[in-house]
């Protein structure tokens, strides 16, 4: 079974495109895609993004921002915003997605088992770095990364399949 996974962030130029590349270099059997809650359709990715996307051994070649439309999250199998916001947003849309609609960073928590100390309100969002320096840019780029990465193990293993079964 390909997993759809769908990464939401707001201009779709940023953490959204990033994620989606990453997780499709890191997982070549899931079926990756982004979308903004206010992106502006076929702006290419955010230079800096790209730049930090392509180090990170991404391909950010062809990339083309898309809307978050209700189609896009009704057919996914999991739905992960980069902040609390674009979760909730993707339930908004299509609120029978509810128990697969999750933050990147609140998914990965999460899948680390109960014994996991819940965050701080705002601790499994990922800041926009759009306008910010480079370094912000890195940060970000090198955050999403690792939470990526995270996401690729257990979406690879059979832990994940139990809990990905749950959330349907």
């Amino acid at each position: 079974m390909t997993m759809r996974v769908l990464f939401v962030c707001t201009g779709n130029i940023c953490r959204s495109p990033m994620a989606e590349r990453l997780l499709a270099r890191m997982l070549p059997g899931a079926a990756a895609a982004s979308a903004g809650t206010h992106a502006r359709p076929g702006s290419p990715m955010e230079p800096l993004a790209a730049t930090q996307l392509a180090a990170l051994g991404g391909d950010p070649g062809g990339f083309a921002a898309r809307r978050l439309e209700s189609a896009a999250v009704a057919g996914a199998d999991l739905v992960l915003g980069m902040a609390r916001e674009h979760r909730e947003a993707a339930v908004r849309l299509h609120p029978a997605a509810m128990a697969r609609c999750f933050t990147l960073a609140e998914y990965v928590r999460l899948g680390g088992g109960p014994r996991v100390p819940p965050p701080a309100p705002d601790a499994d969002d990922i800041a926009d770095p759009y306008g910010r320096p480079e370094d912000v840019m890195h940060a970000c780029a090198d955050r999403i990364a690792r939470q990526v990465s995270e996401l690729a193990r257990l979406l690879g293993s059979r832990s994940a399949e139990r809990l990905f079964a749950a959330t349907r």
